[in-house]
């Protein structure tokens, strides 16, 4: 008997209540044209950030001149991923932190899955914008790279710190040539291995684009 494949939607949803960064363009709809006032259709339009709600980042989101969201490559994107809880952590994660979430040998885990989801626990999905959250630290990411790690997700609004300026984690991985998930939802994922499904739209240009994520049983 073929045993049926679990999957998990792990993306925010988003409406007018999903949680914008301070000071970024919240979502917002409306209806351009609709069946009860005599059209045809219903034809909706929307404005917003590309970073409301679950999204991946492009590189030229920290610096001039560096890819845009339609060149980001879609192969890292998909493929197997590992989620590790780190709920229970305050502020910077080390690498000691992380290898101490994760059974086995880290190095050659990451290796393996390429795709690393933080379950920080504080997702905008519950409706609203944390204060803060859990990151990596440098030595923490730069050593990831070395294990060969292609992507890193998180269920809180940014790889960095709320208040970094410099934001050294993005610099970081995007100099190793690693891509970004942010704001994705895994309140109900358990720890372990997936195959993730995760492509950003392909949005001429811009600093970020949106993303359908989804985590399938392997």
């Amino acid at each position: 008997m073929t045993r049926e494949l679990r999957l998990y939607d792990i993306s925010v949803t988003v409406n007018r209540d999903t949680p914008e960064w301070p000071g970024d363009t919240a979502f917002s709809s409306d209806w351009s044209t609709t069946i009860a006032a005599g059209d045809s259709v219903n034809v909706s339009a929307m404005t917003s950030s590309a970073h409301v709600g679950t999204h991946a980042d492009a590189p030229l989101h920290v610096h001039d001149g560096w890819p845009g969201s339609h060149e980001l490559p879609l192969d890292a994107f998909c493929g197997r991923a590992m989620v590790v809880d780190v709920s229970d952590s305050d502020g910077e994660i080390s690498l000691d932190v992380l290898a101490g979430r994760v059974p086995g040998d880290l190095q050659e885990r990451v290796g393996r899955a390429q795709r690393l989801l933080l379950k920080t626990g504080h997702s905008i999905a519950v409706g609203r914008f944390p204060e803060k959250w859990p990151t990596l630290s440098e030595k923490c990411a730069r050593a990831l790279l070395g294990f060969g790690v292609r992507l890193l997700g998180v269920d809180c609004p940014s790889v960095d710190a709320r208040d970094s300026r410099n934001l050294p984690v993005h610099h970081m991985l995007f100099s190793g040539n690693a891509c970004l998930l942010e704001n994705l939802d895994l309140r109900r994922v358990p720890p372990g291995d997936y195959e993730l499904l995760a492509f950003p739209l392909k949005l001429m240009g811009m600093d970020a684009a949106p993303v359908r994520a989804v985590l399938r049983d392997i």
